[in-house]
Formats: C-alpha cells, structure tokens, sequence
C-alpha cells in the first residue's frame, strides 16, 4: 500500500496538468486506497475469523469414554412413606398442689424417673389435722343428740299407743330425728374433707415417667392457683411419633390396615444418619387438615428410659408401607430421563453401550426397583453417562476388559 501511494503522489508531481491528474486521482486512486485499507485491516483482525463449532457430546467421534458400572441384582425393595415427625409423650402431666400450705419436704430429684403413686412433695399437715380433730369432735356431739332424739321418739310412740300423748309430740320428735341425722350426716362430710386434705398434703406423680425442674422450693406457700405448679411429670415409655403423611398416600395406607397389616414405623435423625427406634403405626386421625392436605398419625415406640427418643424432639419418620419381592434392583444414580423416558445406559459385550427403556417402582435409599426393561446380572452405567449415547464405546478403568474387535491371538 505504501509504494502505490507513492507512485500516486509522483505521478502528482510529474504531470503536466496538474487539474487533469487531480481529477484522475480523486476518480480511481481514491476508492483504490480505501480498499486497500479495509483488506489490510481484515488481515490484521483474527477475531473476525469463523470460530470453530463446540464438540460434541461424548468427545469427537470414535472417542473412547471412561465410565463407572454397576451390576443389578435381584432382591427386595421395602416401599416406605417419609415425613417428619414430633416426639410426643403420651401423658405430660402438670403437678399442682390442691390445697394451700407450706412445702416442708422435696421428694424428688430434677430428672428422676418416677413410678406412679411416688411421693413427690410434703406439704404442712397441722392446720388439717388440727380441723379433723375439731370436726370429729362436732360429729360425736351431734351424734350423741341424734340418739337422744331417737330414744324420745320411741317413748313418744308408746304413749301414743296408751293414749297419754299428743300426736303433735310424736311428730315433733320424729321431725326432730331427721334434723339431727342431717347434722350428722354433714359432720361426717367435714371429716371425710379434712382426712382427703390430709392425703392431699402428701403429693404424688399421677403418671411413670420422667420429672422436670421443679417449680418452688421448700418453705413456699403453695395453692391450688398457682399457674406453674409444683413440677410436670412427662411419660417416656412408651412414647409416640406423630408425623404427617400427604392424603395421596391414604387410600394405599388404609387398604394395608383393613388388610390386618401393622405398618412398621422406624424413626432417625435428623441427618438420617443413625436408626432411633423401631415402633409400630398405633393410630390415624379421622380427618384431613384442609390447610396442608395432609393426615396426622400417631405410631408408637419402646424407649426405655428415655435413652432414645426425647419429648418435642424432631425426627424422620419412615413407615414401611409394603415390599416389593424379587424384583430386579439396580443403583438409582443409573437412572436417567430425556426423550426416550425413562431409561439407562446398558454396557454391550463389546464395550459399547445401550439406550434401554425400563420401569421403575420404589426407591430405597441408593437403589430402585427395576420392573421391566432389565434383568439380574445387567451392566448399567453410574457415572459419565452424561457423555453417552446410542453406540458410544467405552472404557471401565480397573476392569480388565479386552474388546472382541481389538483382540489379540
């Protein structure tokens, strides 16, 4: 570009007519320029180069893919519902005093499992002891004037029979025996409160299970208004789940029951990570919360001594359904879904692979029930199938495999 220019700007300077060269020069050498730039430029900008397509899935073609294999099975598969559940205890039971008086005596340690009917607090006896003994005292005296009265009545029934009394007398002193029988009659309820206060001032736990932290200390005065009461008594064993399930999984739930079945419930952590306990479907609710169309349950454990499951404690709860037998079993990570459904990569004696449509039924935790489509002893492909296709070779590292088109004699 630089020797046209110049030979153009000589040409310029030699011509005889510099109007005529001018005119010439603005005709062709201009456009000649400008094109000569833009070709240059276009050589200078390897951006603007077409860039080269991506490469396929699965590598170039004839590309050999590393893969991971694993052989199906045959076996069973527990079909199992899942949710999450609260530790519920079946009896929690706020302890309060039912009289008023001053807690002379704890019984109890914070924590303690406790039968039922274990003392746990000893409130002042004196002011009901004191009472019985002044209403025993009322009930003999009114006992002693009932007899009384009864002896009159039968004096006055005789001399009626002789005529030497009114009958106004024999009625007045039938009346009167009546009377006294009501006193004696109350006395005796007097007593009978104070002696039920007096067992009342020695509190016991209505229920087995496990104490809390106590709510007063001794030397306070308790009545039966106070909001917190003594201490709450939580039965631990047996203990219960209750857990939600979707009402979709209803009608196959209830169809196992009237079936006779008692559904297996197993309960773990929150990770999943460790079995809890192993118990048994105890009951269903008998309706369906319209707000998260769900069911409540109720599924029942032994858990001694608390050791395993905890008041309000959160957990997974899975309940064994059913159990599908004898069926094909293979990983559930070789499951895959596109166009064709439902399908996994089968590895072929020759080290290619597979489409193979199949069915799947319950999921166990990293396996799948196969239905159709496979069979016991089937290579299925795990991992890297994410580079496969209909016909792709592939290799499985640590295998000692020798392809039939590559053997050796």
């Amino acid at each position: 570009m630089t020797v046209l220019m110049e030979k153009l700007v000589a040409f310029y300077r030699n011509s005889d007519r510099p109007a005529i060269a001018r005119l010439r020069l603005r005709r062709w050498a201009l456009p000649a320029v400008a094109l000569a730039i833009m070709a240059a430029f276009m050589v200078r900008a390897p951006w603007k180069r077409p860039a080269t397509g991506p490469m396929p899935p699965g590598g170039p073609p004839g590309s050999i893919q590393s893969v991971s294999v694993a052989t199906t099975t045959k076996g069973n598969v527990p079909v199992t519902l899942t949710s999450l559940g609260t530790v519920t205890s079946l009896a929690t039971a706020m302890v309060k005093s039912q009289i008023s008086g001053y807690l002379t005596d704890i019984h109890f340690r914070e924590g303690q499992i406790v039968e039922k009917g274990d003392p746990l607090v000893q409130i002042d006896p004196r002011p009901y002891e004191a009472a019985l003994a002044q209403y025993q005292g009322q009930l003999e005296k009114d006992q002693a004037l009932l007899d009384n009265a009864r002896l009159d009545l039968q004096r006055y029934q005789r001399l009626i029979k002789q005529d030497s009394t009114s009958r106004q007398t024999v009625d007045t002193a039938a009346a009167t025996v009546r009377q006294y029988e009501g006193t004696v009659n109350s006395d005796r309820g007097q007593v009978d409160t104070q002696k039920l206060n007096l067992i009342y001032c020695r509190v016991v736990s209505p229920v087995r299970g496990r104490v809390g932290l106590r709510q007063v200390d001794v030397g306070n005065y308790v009545t039966p208004s106070d909001t917190n009461g003594l201490v709450i008594v939580t039965q631990i064993d047996p203990i219960s789940v209750v857990f939600t399930l979707p009402e979709e999984s209803l009608r196959k739930l209830m169809k196992r029951l009237r079936e006779g079945a008692h559904p297996a419930v197993s309960v773990y952590d929150h990770t999943y990570a460790e079995t809890l306990a192993v118990g048994v479907l105890d009951a269903v609710d008998n309706q369906i919360d319209t707000s998260t169309g769900t069911v409540k349950l109720r599924a029942l454990f032994q858990n001694a001594d608390g050791a395993a499951l905890f008041p309000n404690q959160f957990v997974n709860a899975e309940l064994l359904l059913d159990t599908q037998r004898d069926v094909v079993v293979a990983p559930a990570a070789a499951v895959r879904g596109g166009a064709p459904g439902t399908f996994v990569y089968v590895v072929n004696s020759d080290d290619t692979v597979s489409v193979r449509k199949i069915t799947t039924g319950a999921t166990a935790g990293a396996n799948v029930a196969i239905l159709s489509g496979l069979a016991p002893g089937d290579r299925v492909v795990v991992e890297g199938a994410d580079r496969l296709s209909e016909g792709t070779e592939i290799r499985i590292p640590g295998a000692q495999t020798v392809r039939a088109d590559r053997a050796r004699p």
